[in-house]
């Protein structure tokens, strides 16, 4: 919850400020994804409970957040599922790519995932699970450090190191004991993906789970790409480079899908 009270603090002077304390709320709710108190909210935005009290009720009201059974925690509301929802359709590259990501998904039988590049993160897109019992969590809408998937080295390796050290936050943060920080370190690796065409997160994200992704790199999927995952008993190295092709693939139709679009 800290980096959402860092936001506001750094508000800039052209923002409204009620227009930014509305999207705070919205912004603090979908990092966390648990219902929060008001308490809890005010401390994280740094503001006035009687204050934020005040947006909270107009929210409700017009169904942006929603009230636990007790009266007391609030939540995300349907029209923010709406909005997002809206936001999928709308997006040429998510909307184009699912019989892309069910064609992989169904040669590979592991979890495939389209993402994007926000900021020092990646955002899923689109996902389609694996038909083995034993598979990774995630979700569409799931926010993770870039440095610590797949995703994120994919599109990361797209631009040069100087550009790299500016985009992230250092020291970056370790989500396992196999997390790459050193930043040596990881430039190395987005070189190493940048000549051969695919990224590797190695346990790096999930304990135990192994990740291969490829940047798309066109004019509408310039910060998306696609990846598989699938526990290490089931992607030594030579089975994570038959996958790696199967995504460079599925990367190229999607690419060729975007470039027919961007024709018309």
């Amino acid at each position: 919850m800290e980096s959402v009270a860092a936001a506001a603090r750094g508000r800039r002077p052209e923002e409204v400020k009620s227009a930014a304390r509305v999207l705070e709320v919205l912004e603090l709710l979908g990092a966390e994804g648990a219902r929060l108190s008001l308490a809890e909210m005010a401390g994280a935005m740094a503001v006035p409970k009687s204050s934020l009290h005040a947006i909270l009720r107009t929210m409700e009201a017009r169904r942006w957040v929603d009230l636990d059974a007790s009266g007391t925690r609030y939540s995300l509301g349907l029209k923010a599922l709406l909005t997002g929802t809206a936001y999928l359709e709308g997006d040429d590259v998510a909307s184009l790519a699912g019989p892309v990501l069910d064609a992989l998904a169904e040669e590979t039988g592991e979890s495939v995932h389209l993402g994007r590049l926000d900021g020092t993160d990646v955002v899923y897109l689109a996902k389609r699970e694996s038909r083995h019992a034993l598979r990774m969590y995630s979700a569409v809408g799931r926010r993770l450090p870039a440095h610590a998937t797949a995703l994120g080295k994919a599109m990361l390796s797209q631009y040069e190191a100087s550009e790299v050290r500016m985009r992230l936050n250092w020291p970056l943060e370790r989500l396992t004991p196999d997390t790459v920080t050193d930043p040596d370190e990881l430039l190395g690796q987005l070189a190493e993906a940048r000549l051969r065409g695919w990224a590797m997160d190695d346990g790096e994200n999930s304990p135990d789970i192994r990740c291969v992704a490829v940047a798309l790199g066109t004019a509408q999927g310039g910060g998306d790409a696609i990846s598989c995952s699938a526990p290490k008993s089931r992607m030594d190295d030579a089975r994570a480079e038959e996958v790696a092709r199967a995504v460079t693939e599925a990367a190229h139709s999607l690419r060729t899908l975007l470039k027919r679009l961007g024709q018309h």
